[in-house]
């Protein structure tokens, strides 16, 4: 989320109310974040309901993220420039129509189209629900408390998503007349459905709520904002497309080469631009470098677990959607519990220290999840889904003493007068850390899991008699294929056969022996996937434990709470306030 009210004078129309601006941008923040948690608590399920690929799914969990990263710094610009309320309006429906094409969703496709417009929604009213409220509060000390209650609204979405995820799916799903069958209604949708409620009671509420802007002096990074966007989307795409497609591919490569030549662009253009969307000059001092990596690594590690969780424990060891909400209860409970104590910490303790010990949790984390035997259900002797709980409470509390720590850090490795952008910046490279979480992870447990899986299922193949032509050409479908697609891989063979000339008997032998020999397919698959999502956790660990080193190079008086920092002005309240749970 961008920052923005502290840079310029904010001026608030005299016309609405106080109540319903406080109003509509608390309810905001926690639609923003319900939204934005619901693909991470779902994913596994997603996996189930459309027969995704790695590569799809992957984006249904990263496209959202994306959606808020690529502009986030210029949605609030737009409302200092043309009022704040204007803004909300929009967030509010492009927010209201995210949720009802999720909602309505039937392939993967769709779902990916609707988090690209939720994501975009969610990036507009996170910045300006934040811009809202500190333009009506001068009063420092007040802007202090108020921007409190907006960061534990922001956290109380995250709470409030995974269970809502998990109630909606257990007592509104319609299963289907037949066993096997496709669910008459999956009760999931029901979570988007109340979300497009939320979005619409704010849009009402907004009616009545103040204006406000800071248009002196604003202007838009045009070339800026495009060649960072283009050139975030081309390395993202390259890498999610990697995931079924490889690494090697033409596309992947070209994709890369695109993204990488309009990054430089980016970096070329910045410093020759009046009004530059990122002032690159603050790379230039190593406190603050090493906070924007530990932000983007950090963050990653974290979301990296979110997502090999949601897919590990519903997707391959099918547990029911409302246990992935309990566990995301632990994941995002202590960002909303101990806002106060981070709070405290920040203030009265070097928050370089808070930041190296919360990384730490999140390693302990991944290297204990990595030690869990994954990929096979619980009622076939696999993980009980209750042994993740303990490990991602320790990652709950860990996140909760980084998310808002990265930016005190951050803030106070640079000049007062460059506070804003620096908290602004670090916020853009804390949400790309986000989103490379599942892109990144995807690429690993997919990548890994199709190698593990060639040789078992090489074996299951030609000991159930398959020619090795049909050997051959099954081994090009991914795991995650055989588990969540059956039908469709059955499908897809059986017409090749055919047309490839082989005889309707020989047709139907091979499909009879393929569905015979379904268990033994399926078991391989989820162990392979299972070895790949525990590399996962693995590389988490490692991104945690080296984020929590290199947290110790931040020099200790850079990092120290400064007097005014103590004291409670409203660019260091607000910076860390902004910071507050985002997955």
């Amino acid at each position: 989320m961008s920052q923005t009210t502290t840079a310029q004078t904010s001026t608030p129309s005299s016309r609405g109310s106080v109540r319903a601006t406080f109003v509509a941008a608390y309810s905001a923040v926690t639609l923003a974040q319900i939204t934005n948690a619901l693909p991470g608590a779902l994913s596994g399920t997603f996996a189930g309901e459309f027969h995704t690929s790695g590569a799809g799914l992957t984006w249904i969990a990263g496209m959202f993220l994306m959606g808020i990263v690529v502009f986030e710094l210029s949605w609030g610009l737009l409302g200092d420039m043309f009022g704040r309320k204007k803004l909300l309006y929009v967030g509010a429906v492009v927010s209201v129509a995210g949720s009802v094409l999720a909602a309505l969703a039937q392939t993967t496709e769709m779902m990916i189209f609707a988090q690209a417009v939720g994501g975009i929604g969610a990036g507009i009213l996170f910045p300006i629900s934040l811009s809202m409220i500190a333009a009506i509060t001068p009063d420092h000390r007040a802007r202090a408390k108020v921007i409190a209650t907006w960061a534990g609204f922001l956290s109380l979405g995250a709470v409030i998503s995974p269970v809502l995820a998990g109630f909606t799916a257990q007592f509104f799903t319609v299963p289907g007349a037949a066993p096997g069958a496709p669910n008459e209604f999956s009760g999931w949708r029901a979570a988007y459905l109340i979300a497009a409620a939320i979005a619409v009671i704010v849009l009402l509420v907004a009616l009545r709520a103040k204006d406000s802007a800071a248009a002196e002096g604003r202007k838009l990074d045009l070339p800026g904002q495009f060649t960072l966007a283009l050139g975030l989307i081309a390395v993202l795409y390259a890498t999610v497309t990697a995931v079924d497609a490889g690494f090697g591919s033409a596309q992947v490569i070209a994709s890369y080469v695109a993204g990488v030549i309009l990054l430089a662009a980016f970096v070329v253009i910045e410093p020759r631009t009046t009004q530059p969307l990122i002032h690159l000059s603050l790379f230039k001092n190593s406190a603050y470098s090493i906070t924007g990596i530990v932000a983007v690594t950090g963050m990653f590690a974290f979301l990296a677990i979110c997502f090999s969780t949601s897919v590990a424990v519903s997707g391959l060891a099918l547990a029911e959607t409302w246990k992935i909400g309990v566990l995301f209860v632990f994941i995002q409970g202590p960002a909303f519990a101990f806002i106060p104590v981070v709070g405290w910490l920040i203030h009265h303790v070097a928050p370089r220290w808070v930041l190296t010990a919360g990384f730490a949790l999140m390693a302990v984390s991944g290297f204990w999840l990595s030690t869990f035997a994954l990929g096979t259900p619980e009622a076939y002797g696999g993980t009980p889904w209750t042994a993740f709980v303990p490990p991602l409470l320790v990652l709950g509390i860990g996140f909760a003493l980084t998310v808002s720590s990265v930016t005190a850090v951050a803030i106070n490795t640079v000049p007062p007068q460059q506070i804003g952008m620096a908290s602004a910046t670090t916020n853009l490279l804390r949400d790309l850390g986000f989103a490379l979480g599942p892109v990144i992870g995807s690429a690993i447990a997919f990548g890994i899991g199709a190698t593990a899986f060639a040789g078992p299922l090489a074996g299951i193949l030609g000991g159930a008699g398959l020619p090795a032509e049909a050997v051959s050409g099954l081994a090009n479908v991914p795991p995650l294929g055989f588990l969540s697609g059956w039908d469709g891989v059955i499908a897809q063979f059986s017409g090749q056969a055919a047309a490839g000339g082989a005889p309707a008997p020989a047709v139907e032998g091979m499909v009879q022996a393929l569905n015979t020999a379904q268990p033994q397919i399926q078991g391989a698959a989820g162990t392979s996937l299972g070895q790949g999502f525990q590399a996962v956790y693995l590389a988490a660990g490692i991104a945690a434990i080296l984020s929590a080193i290199l947290t110790l190079f931040i020099s200790a008086r850079s990092s120290a709470p400064s007097a005014d920092a103590i004291a409670g002005p409203a660019e260091t309240t607000e910076a860390n306030a902004e910071a507050a749970v985002q997955a």
